[in-house]
């Protein structure tokens, strides 16, 4: 996968308000996993692009009205079909983690890259999605040298007691370093 101007080139870029400036790009130290699918537990249908717009209709599923006005996003989605959507350039700093501690530094926005797989904590992901996210990481380890495969991590363990993403049925051992 190529990089440039911090836009994955094999994405569909779809841009996300939900964004701001990084305080530098040099700090970018973190990636981490998540899991979304909406509506819960439904797959491939427009509600994550809506979301990380602020254009979810909250007519269109209970639950939307629940969420219609969170403002949020990802870097990236990795669809079931391991299809790639980014919504925010990898120097912007996307909303992702929310209230987010690792190593002892809090505020993970500030030095992450948030990768979204369509799924649920009670469900398997799909091997293309685990091929897209190797892909995907290998890339941004290439291109940004503070990142590394010993700073990924999931979204449950920057947001203990908060947050169950990715969950358990995703496979750890299946992110791949090529060195």
């Amino acid at each position: 996968m190529k990089i440039e101007n911090h836009i994955l080139l094999e994405a569909r870029y779809l841009e996300s308000p939900n964004c701001d400036e990084r305080k530098s790009i040099n700090d970018l130290s973190l990636i981490v996993i998540h899991s979304i699918s909406l509506p819960p537990g439904e797959f491939g249908g427009p509600g994550i692009d809506a979301l990380f717009t602020n254009t979810i209709d909250p007519k269109e599923h209970p639950y939307y009205e629940l969420i219609a006005n969170l403002r949020v996003s990802a870097h990236v989605l990795i669809r079931r079909d391991g299809d790639i959507v980014q919504y925010v350039p990898f120097n912007k700093r996307a909303w992702h983690a929310g209230v987010s501690n690792y190593k002892g530094r809090e505020t993970c926005n500030d030095f992450s890259i948030g990768i979204e797989l369509e799924g649920t904590d009670d469900s398997i992901f799909e091997d293309i999605q685990y091929q897209t996210l190797n892909d995907l990481l290998s890339s941004l380890i290439a291109h940004y040298p503070s990142l590394s495969y010993e700073d990924i991590t999931g979204h449950e363990e920057i947001a203990p007691g908060r947050k169950t993403d990715p969950g358990p049925f995703f496979e750890w051992s299946r992110i791949i370093d090529p060195r």
